[in-house]
């Protein structure tokens, strides 16, 4: 299967975070900022959103990310999406749809 360049966006930015403590600590302190200077390019944020970035790379401690409450009103779910949420499926945007978003690709 073919990397997208979102993906190798994605694997480069982790792999410098591991490697550069300094590019680490600026990522967590000012992602839009630091992600610019390693990749060069402008990210695209749009208005009323932030990127935020957390350390999780502690192996002894578990990391539960709670996604964004969809905005739905009294909506009743079908068997399958009840099969879904029982199972413990995650059907929100992936890291690298929110990457799509920000360079515009």
């Amino acid at each position: 299967m073919e990397t997208t360049r979102e993906q190798q966006l994605f694997e480069t930015i982790v792999n410098e975070a591991w490697e550069n403590e300094t590019f680490k600590a600026d990522l967590i302190e000012n992602p839009v900022s630091a992600i610019e200077k390693l990749t060069g390019e402008k990210l695209n944020i749009p208005e009323g959103k932030k990127l935020v970035v957390r350390d999780q790379t502690d192996a002894a401690t578990v990391y539960i990310n709670i996604p964004a409450k969809p905005e739905m009103e009294d909506v009743e779910l079908n068997e399958e999406q009840l099969e879904a949420v029982a199972g413990g499926c995650y059907n929100g945007p992936s890291i690298i749809d929110i990457l799509k978003d920000l360079f515009r690709v």
